[in-house]
């Protein structure tokens, strides 16, 4: 595929795989501290997804910020459905300074206009939505921006061409979020991640039960939704399971 391959990508993107990572915190170990890691981020780290609806604003703050002080989230996304652009805005009003305070990104779910508008770090956009390039004229260059790439290489190629920020493969196991989704390949994140420096981000009915092959395979996130905010023993907990899993699980850096 024509402006992105292999050697080329991992020169050209290695700065961007890094900025994707989040920055340091306190919390978080280094290298010599669990060989796992890449050289100074983790290869794969957790990825949140909100809620589809959140009624109490006040009682999902808490919650949120009790898991980002629990273990390092590399993401939140903000996705919102059947709900007002108003309302998505207000709820990340409240959102992303209570993610930044804790050095965690925040992209908003299909809208580079409220990405700008609260702050956000960037976009994840679908198929069906705006071009990457459009998204960066409003968002600026150091805005990070995803894209869903289902089960498709060609759709994956297209992404990195385009020069986005990572890639989103899924669904990997049936999903309550999509039902309708059609399943992935575990082998196509262990080849992206072999051929390809931008980050690859795993999606769809990840739970604590089954993140280790998605971990093993290759992704350098792995996005949840209900498999974190309805875990039987609380969001919390599930993301002390996903971060260890992380570390004990994660391939050696190529």
């Amino acid at each position: 595929m024509a402006g992105i391959t292999p050697i080329m990508s991992k020169a050209k993107n290695k700065s961007k795989k890094k900025k994707l990572a989040k920055q340091k915190t306190a919390n978080q170990k280094t290298r010599s501290e669990v060989d796992t890691y890449h050289d100074d981020f983790p290869a794969c780290q957790i990825y949140l997804i909100t809620p589809p609806t959140i009624e109490d604003v006040d009682a999902f703050a808490n919650t949120l910020e009790k898991v980002l002080a629990a273990v390092s989230i590399g993401c939140v996304q903000i996705r919102l459905k059947d709900t007002s652009d108003e309302n998505i805005i207000a709820i990340s009003e409240r959102l992303v300074p209570l993610c930044h305070a804790h050095g965690t990104m925040v992209l908003i779910n299909d809208s580079p206009e409220i990405a700008a508008h609260t702050g956000a770090d960037g976009v994840h956009l679908g198929q069906s939505d705006m071009d990457i390039n459009l998204a960066k004229n409003m968002l600026g260059a150091d805005a990070i921006i995803g894209v869903t790439c289902h089960n498709s290489r060609e759709l994956a190629f297209k992404a990195g061409s385009d020069d986005a920020s990572y890639v989103a493969f899924g669904a990997f196991f049936e999903s309550t979020t999509k039902p309708e989704a059609k399943l992935a390949d575990l082998e196509i994140l262990s080849w992206w991640n072999e051929a390809i420096e931008i980050p690859c981000v795993a999606i769809g009915g990840i739970t604590t039960a089954n993140a280790q092959s998605v971990i093993a395979a290759g992704a350098n996130f792995i996005a949840l939704s209900s498999g974190v905010w309805n875990h039987p023993k609380g969001a919390v907990q599930a993301v002390q399971e996903l971060h260890a899993l992380c570390e004990a699980h994660t391939p050696p850096p190529l």
